[in-house]
């Protein structure tokens, strides 16, 4: 898998307000701001780092999700076969919007219920979109969801069957 560089994604209460601080911590301007989103491209390190308005949930507090850039949708169906082969669950959102940008994204969960996701960026758009991984495991689980950020989704590695194991 050709990973372009890791994503790293924390909610702020307000995105205005914590543009100087991170413009000064990585030395650039992100280059794409939107109404309560922004996304930094980071040469070095490496990094796509987005900030997004929210409110902080309890479990992962600032922390939103992270993710891995790749080249392709291959490389997003690759790294989803080799999640499930470890007997994970990876949830698909094929052709969303999501993030200012129409994107191919699996998502998937560690053992404490961290989302991490493995995503193309095809194009930029205009529209927020409503993708997300809420949105991913309530398709796969009939509109209800997986239960995943409580549980967590390790289930093959501590031998303990869940909702998120991919069986």
């Amino acid at each position: 898998m050709a990973a372009l560089r890791p994503h790293l994604a924390l909610t702020v209460t307000d995105v205005e307000r914590s543009l100087p601080f991170y413009e000064a911590l990585f030395g650039t301007r992100p280059e794409k701001v939107h109404d309560g989103y922004a996304k930094f491209s980071v040469a070095e390190p490496a990094l796509n780092f987005t900030l997004n308005r929210g409110e902080r949930a309890a479990g992962l507090g600032a922390f939103n999700h992270a993710g891995i850039q790749v080249a392709s949708t291959a490389d997003v169906l690759a790294a989803k076969e080799r999640l499930v082969s470890a007997g994970l669950a990876a949830f698909d959102e094929m052709d969303t919007t999501c993030c200012y940008a129409r994107q191919d994204k699996i998502w998937v969960r560690d053992p404490d219920g961290t989302p991490w996701e493995v995503f193309a960026t095809h194009e930029d758009t205009e529209e927020q979109g409503d993708g997300g991984l809420a949105v991913a495991e309530a398709d796969k689980h009939g509109g209800e969801p997986c239960g995943c950020g409580e549980t967590g989704c390790g289930c093959a590695a501590r031998g303990a069957a869940d909702a998120c194991c991919a069986t």
